[in-house]
């Protein structure tokens, strides 16, 4: 079963369901008030859930990919997408790649466009934009800022194009949206 055509959500994590606008860790990682129920509603309605996240820690020596892989699974999360590389590595993954999202859909057989990206970044915006999946800007953790940024300026090129299809104060009012 799967909800208004939506095959999967894409999950920023940092700023988005928890944390700040800086990187914390799992062990120290507290979820928004709300999102682990905004979670269980998702799971209900069948659609697959997956993480969407940058974390240059692991590849710092910092944190290993296993602690973000259990906590996430721990929050309810199906299936887990993260780029471990610094901003410097090069590699092809890391958004505002959409790479990660390619990856997902091709693992699961998903048509990007039945799928909607959730983040307070406006990297997660362009990699959304670029899969042609739906995308939701939080105004939590880094959300505010990136929207006042970007949202009606033309001066950035790229990043000035993209546009949100909604902005939510928050994970649970982008979830109430979406259902």
């Amino acid at each position: 079963m799967r909800f208004f055509g939506i095959q999967a959500i894409f999950i920023d994590r940092d700023g988005t369901i928890g944390g700040s606008d800086k990187v914390i860790y799992p062990g120290e990682f507290d979820l928004f008030p709300g999102v682990a129920k905004s979670i269980q509603l998702l799971k209900k309605s069948g659609v697959l859930i997956c993480s969407f996240t940058n974390q240059p820690g692991i590849s710092k020596g910092e944190v290993t990919l296993d602690s973000f892989k259990k906590e996430f699974m721990d929050f309810g999360f199906d299936k887990i997408y993260l780029c471990p590389h610094q901003h410097y590595e090069g590699c092809c993954c890391r958004k505002p790649s959409s790479e990660m999202l390619k990856k997902a859909a091709n693992d699961n057989h998903l048509d990007l466009e039945s799928c909607v990206v959730v983040g307070d970044r406006w990297t997660d915006l362009l990699a959304a934009d670029e899969a042609g999946c739906k995308k939701i800007l939080v105004k939590t953790g880094s959300g505010k800022e990136t929207y006042d940024k970007y949202i009606n300026n033309e001066f950035y090129g790229r990043w000035g194009e993209v546009k949100p299809d909604y902005i939510a104060n928050n994970f649970n009012e982008a979830v109430k949206w979406l259902m």
